[in-house]
């Protein structure tokens, strides 16, 4: 006889610690709270000079991005920048990509220069493109050049940054009111000079707010440098270990930072982005970033931000060959990529999102709602930390208020919190994994079936796992 999988958890309870039970009730329709979402949250930024390479060198970019498209319906957002844009000068008489000379195939160039094909490479992405330009330089004959080239050969051009985290680039005596002052200025000769409005994404800082932030940078503005922004954006490296970053509580403590400089943007009519961040700054940490316990901070991380209203979180990848946070290479899949591809699948045609739980502790739920705000998923998250060794402790997630009699669910999952791919412990989203090199969807999917008694139905959730339950 063949047993559900709700048959199979309960034969196995034996070899699980239990922990209490954790109840919510599932609102019948959107609370007003609910944020509204964009039809692509999850995104991905490519540091500048190695974009090419990406594209061009890696086999598995297209695929890995094509798989969020097949969810969603809609290509992810990609964002071309980092340090190395403020070290890049337009040349147009060179026909290459990028041009730069450097130790090791895995340095990163001190300068570089790039033409108009590398314009013309980021316009046959099929989704938007936000593309970094060189501040840093001061030189602002040069970026409008580029700017100018970006603009006429770019359909899916969304905006273009001037300067990556100046206040890492510039001399001690760069101070915040400085700097905004030299955006400002930016943002009106480059906007002028293509003759568009609604084009810079402004900002760009990675120190913590509120200095260095967009509620600081938009007091400064006047309505015509503030008419050429399309967007506000920050950087976020979170950093520390494996338990720190994917434990729930600290995720929504650590997105928390930005909520004044959501509601300034918002404020003047613009969105809000986290327009470039991962775990660990600096290409990752090697023992953390390539983790699954990073994989599900990646995935409570852009959940909690689109909570908040930040509209579009790019995740950001380094260097080739030297990237620990990078969700896939020439050869292996990063284990986060499952992270980053079960929000993706959690959010994808929906309109609305909500949380139950109160951001306090271990436990997350999050509710997705359609158009019509009726609940279409949930996404229940157990971020206790299991190292793979004793026994693995379970969450009990009951919810209430459902109206389906048969609950079909999805379990992102992993040996422990410390499995890697590239070392051969791969994760499974639905059963599922990604092959190594090429990206694509290997394994049966498997959705796992549980009963609705009453309205109510109760999940298990294993210490460092998440669950996608489908409500419709």
């Amino acid at each position: 006889m063949l047993l559900s999988a709700t048959q199979v958890l309960w034969l196995l309870l034996p070899a699980l610690v239990w922990a209490g039970d954790v109840a919510y009730t599932v609102p019948a329709s959107a609370p007003s709270s609910a944020t509204v979402l964009d039809p692509a949250p999850v995104g991905v930024s490519f540091e500048f000079f190695a974009f090419p390479s990406y594209f061009t060198n890696v086999t598995a970019t297209n695929q890995c991005l094509k798989n969020f498209q097949t969810l969603t319906g809609v290509w992810p957002p990609i964002r071309i920048g980092g340090t190395t844009q403020d070290r890049a000068t337009y040349d147009p008489a060179t026909s290459a990509y990028v041009v730069y000379t450097v130790a090791s195939p895995t340095d990163a160039p001190s300068a570089l220069t790039f033409g108009s094909s590398f314009m013309a490479l980021a316009a046959t992405y099929p989704g938007t493109v936000v593309v970094g330009l060189n501040r840093g330089h001061d030189n602002i004959t040069n970026t409008i050049a580029a700017a100018q080239v970006a603009k006429s050969s770019m359909n899916n051009l969304l905006a273009i940054e001037l300067g990556n985290e100046p206040e890492s680039i510039a001399s001690g005596d760069w101070t915040p009111a400085v700097d905004a002052q030299s955006q400002d200025d930016w943002d009106i000769l480059v906007g002028s000079a293509l003759g568009t409005t609604n084009i810079i994404q402004a900002g760009n800082s990675n120190s913590a707010p509120p200095t260095w932030g967009a509620a600081e940078l938009i007091a400064t503005e006047n309505a015509t440098s503030q008419s050429y922004v399309h967007d506000y954006a920050h950087h976020n490296y979170p950093g520390g270990t494996v338990i720190s970053l994917m434990t729930h509580s600290s995720t929504v403590s650590n997105v928390a930072q930005f909520e004044a400089d959501i509601a300034a943007a918002v404020g003047t009519g613009k969105e809000y982005v986290l327009g470039e961040t991962n775990s660990v700054s600096g290409g990752g940490a090697a023992t953390v970033s390539p983790t699954f316990g990073v994989g599900l901070w990646t995935m409570d991380y852009v959940l909690q931000a689109s909570l908040i209203n930040i509209k579009r979180t790019y995740y950001h990848h380094g260097t080739v060959g030297l990237c620990y946070y990078c969700w896939w290479g020439r050869y292996d899949m990063g284990a986060p990529y499952y992270g980053a591809y079960a929000a993706t699948a959690a959010m994808a045609g929906g309109s609305y999102i909500s949380m139950l739980d109160d951001g306090t502790t271990n436990n997350a739920a999050y509710v997705i709602y359609d158009s019509a705000q009726k609940p279409l998923r949930a996404l229940l998250y157990n971020s206790n930390y299991y190292n793979g060794t004793g026994t693995r402790g379970s969450q009990s997630f009951v919810l209430s208020n459902l109206t389906l009699s048969t609950i079909q669910a999805k379990r992102l999952t992993a040996a422990s919190a410390l499995s890697r791919q590239d070392e051969g412990s791969i994760p499974t989203f639905g059963g599922q994994s990604f092959t190594n090199g090429a990206c694509t969807i290997s394994g049966t999917e498997a959705f796992e079936s549980t009963s609705v008694v009453r309205g109510t139905a109760t999940f298990a959730v294993g210490d460092s796992e998440a669950l996608l339950v489908y409500l419709q």
